[in-house]
């Protein structure tokens, strides 16, 4: 990110401050059972709104659906390959009742709702430390962003098409965020910020705001902008066993982003996402 900056600002100083975070120290517990989204950001969110650092730089996918008290969104740069990565073996290939590792609920729902006879275990650390960690006979599933910034591409994979996984909100996005009274971190930011990037990331993550930001249910959403210009998402709500998937689309027009989540968001509620926020309710 460092370079991106300088890119645009040449002979830019810029100090890099390390956080450690919640998400990053406990690795022994799956995210969505420490609180869910917010784990990887509060503690650089707390240094970002102290004045021990500038600006912040997160994976956008962790980030909460509507900003920080005190904090803004300044920023999204050119997005990566949201796709998901199944690694260990094709979808095709996995023997019946073969083991898939993963620590997001989203993934193993849906995973489960194309092949229910799979069964499952967590997944933390490190790309390098879940890569070590495929099961025997099985998979893992990681993001394929993660794995193309490193250079990566372990045999055998397979990159699932949305067709089959669709993405969590915001993945293979970076996201910058600064104090929102800084206007001249701001107004350093803004040459950073990919304009399709940041209007499929803001439809998605109203998306997610709509559907309710803090449910623990698993969810997903991915914005594309199609040959004719107009931005098209896709959202999706489901069981955390796979027994129960709703996924609906619209297309909108891009400036109008935030609008064409909230849409797609009741439509998923309208058509069955409604029930299964109630179940969920009544069966914690």
């Amino acid at each position: 990110m460092a370079g991106l900056l300088r890119s645009f600002h040449p002979g830019l100083k810029v100090e890099l401050v390390q956080v450690t975070t919640t998400g990053d120290r406990r690795s022994d517990i799956p995210v969505w059972e420490m609180g869910g989204r917010g784990v990887f950001v509060r503690e650089v969110q707390s240094a970002l709104l102290s004045g021990e650092a500038d600006a912040a730089v997160h994976s956008a996918k962790d980030l909460q659906p509507v900003p920080a008290p005190g904090i803004c969104l300044a920023a999204v740069p050119p997005r990566g390959d949201p796709r998901d990565v199944l690694v260990g073996s094709t979808l095709s290939a996995l023997r019946v009742s073969a083991t898939v590792a993963t620590g997001s609920q989203r993934r193993r729902a849906q995973l489960a709702w194309l092949r229910p006879d799979l069964k499952f275990q967590s997944l933390r650390g490190n790309i390098g430390t879940r890569l070590s960690r495929v099961p025997e006979g099985g998979a893992i599933v990681v993001a394929w962003a993660a794995l193309s910034r490193l250079g990566l591409t372990p045999e055998p994979m397979e990159v699932l098409g949305t067709d089959k996984m669709l993405p969590q909100v915001a993945q293979g996005a970076l996201a910058i965020e600064c104090r929102a009274d800084d206007v001249a971190q701001l107004e350093l930011l803004a040459p950073v910020n990919d304009r399709a990037a940041r209007q499929a990331v803001d439809a998605e993550r109203a998306f997610l705001a709509t559907v309710g930001g803090a449910c623990d249910l698993p969810v997903a959403g991915y914005a594309t902008a199609p040959s004719d210009g107009e931005l098209h998402l896709e959202g999706l709500l489901a069981a955390p066993d796979g027994s129960a998937l709703v996924r609906c689309g619209s297309t909108g027009r891009p400036e109008m982003a935030a609008e064409l989540g909230r849409e797609v968001a009741e439509m998923v509620l309208a058509n069955g996402g409604q029930e299964l926020l109630a179940a969920r309710l009544a069966h914690p």
